[in-house]
């Protein structure tokens, strides 16, 4: 009997799991972090925006972040807006026109096709900030929105997975569970932030130290939002905006949110505790814990103190 057919059949696929498996291995979020800001990067309280043009995406390390903390990784991205819950695109335009390049760990331009976005200049790094507008209203009764952000072929793999074969060519590639219009959560980074005169819901997490009680700036954390997909976030000072020496997650939706710190130079973590309602239980040493925010919750802080041995 000839297995020669059937060698050459087994040979193929194996080739299609193995590109299959390299594609998934490679596929993680970028380093660094995305957050929103007004067109010259500076921040406004709470991430509440007076109106939808004015808020823009910034990328890099992120705000409070020291100067040994890692930017986006290089490459070409693309964005979205979203309702909380990643159920409605909110972006009008085609996914092409909301392209952009990072290099050097910050956002330097937008992709020219002819639809770009508007852009401002960073205040603080001269980079570029990129306006999310055009989008719809957010149906959320809180006035929340998700800004996503993930590389370019990790997006087309996406749309790939939901049959669109060129997803910058569309508005929207589709959705299915745990594919959100092409934008794949344990590949991207989001920020939520808020337009109008509307309350806010926050996770802020001190950075203390355990020997002195003395606050700790400039430390990171991980946030995971409901959804997966995660962004980092740094303690710092900065009254004006109301930042008292925190790390803060704003505009937080409904549904469990994970803040998780590990061991850092300035910080060996001693416990992670959360000190407000429908936390999980406190975590001795670098962990994860879980916050849980409530459908019904109204302007509402939820504390987590990251108690710290800073010394070396």
């Amino acid at each position: 009997m000839d297995h020669k057919p059937y060698k050459k059949y087994l040979s193929f696929i194996f080739s299609l799991l193995t590109a299959a498996f390299s594609s998934a291995a490679m596929a993680h979020a970028p380093s660094g972090a995305i957050f929103t800001t007004l067109p010259d990067g500076s921040e406004v309280n709470m991430n509440i925006y007076a109106s939808k043009d004015l808020v823009y995406l910034d990328g890099g390390p992120g705000p409070g972040a020291p100067a040994s903390a890692a930017g986006l990784d290089d490459g070409t991205y693309v964005f979205q807006v979203t309702d909380p819950s990643g159920k409605y695109l909110l972006s009008t335009d085609a996914a092409k026109c909301r392209q952009f390049t990072v290099t050097g760990g910050l956002i330097t331009a937008v992709l020219a096709t002819g639809c770009e976005h508007l852009t401002g200049v960073d205040m603080d790094h001269g980079a570029s900030t990129v306006q999310l507008l055009p989008y719809n209203d957010t149906p959320n009764r809180g006035g929340v929105y998700k800004a996503w952000v993930v590389r370019v072929n990790d997006f087309l793999d996406g749309c790939a997975a939901l049959g669109v074969a060129n997803g910058l060519d569309v508005v929207d590639c589709g959705k299915s569970a745990g594919n959100f219009h092409g934008f794949v959560p344990r590949h991207t980074k989001t920020d939520n932030y808020k337009v109008g005169n509307v309350n806010n819901l926050e996770i802020d997490t001190n950075f203390i130290d355990g020997a002195t009680g003395q606050f700790i700036d400039g430390m990171q954390l991980t946030w995971t939002d409901t959804l997966g997909s995660a962004n980092a976030k740094y303690s710092y000072y900065k009254p004006e905006n109301k930042i008292e020496h925190f790390a803060h997650v704003e505009a937080v939706e409904s549904g469990v949110h994970q803040i998780t710190v590990d061991d850092q130079p300035g910080c060996k973590v001693i416990s992670i505790v959360c000190l407000t309602q429908g936390c999980g239980a406190s975590v001795n040493g670098p962990g994860t814990i879980d916050v849980q925010i409530k459908p019904n919750d109204l302007n509402w802080t939820h504390n987590v103190k990251v108690w710290c041995n800073s010394a070396p």
